[in-house]
C-alpha cells in the first residue's frame, strides 16, 4: 500500500469517528438530559457540554486512528516477513 494511501485512509477514518463520536453523544439519554430535554428546561446544565465534547471529540478522532494505524503496522509486519521468507527460499 502507498504511503499517501494510508495516510488518506487514517484521516477518514479518524473523521469519520469524530463524527460517530460526536453523533452518539448528543443522541444519548444522558447528554440530552444536560441540555434541557425536560419540562421547562429544568436541568439545563451547558457545563456538560464544555467539559465532555473536547474529550469525545479527541476520542473519536484518535481511537480509530490508532486502530488504523495498528492494523496498518500489523499488515506491513506480515508482509515483511513473508517477502524476507520468499528472498530466503531462493538464496537458499
Amino acid at each position: 500500500m502507498k504511503r499517501d494511501a494510508v495516510t488518506g485512509g487514517g484521516c477518514l477514518v479518524s473523521a469519520a469517528g469524530v463524527v460517530g463520536a460526536v453523533w452518539l453523544w448528543g443522541a444519548s439519554d444522558r447528554t440530552q438530559r444536560h441540555l434541557g430535554n425536560k419540562f421547562e428546561n429544568n436541568g439545563q446544565d451547558f457545563g456538560a457540554v464544555l467539559t465532555e465534547l473536547p474529550f469525545v471529540f479527541l476520542a473519536g478522532a484518535v481511537v480509530p486512528a490508532a486502530v488504523w494505524g495498528l492494523g496498518v503496522w500489523l499488515l506491513g509486519r506480515r508482509r515483511g516477513r513473508s517477502e524476507s521468507s520468499r528472498a530466503s527460499e531462493f538464496h537458499a
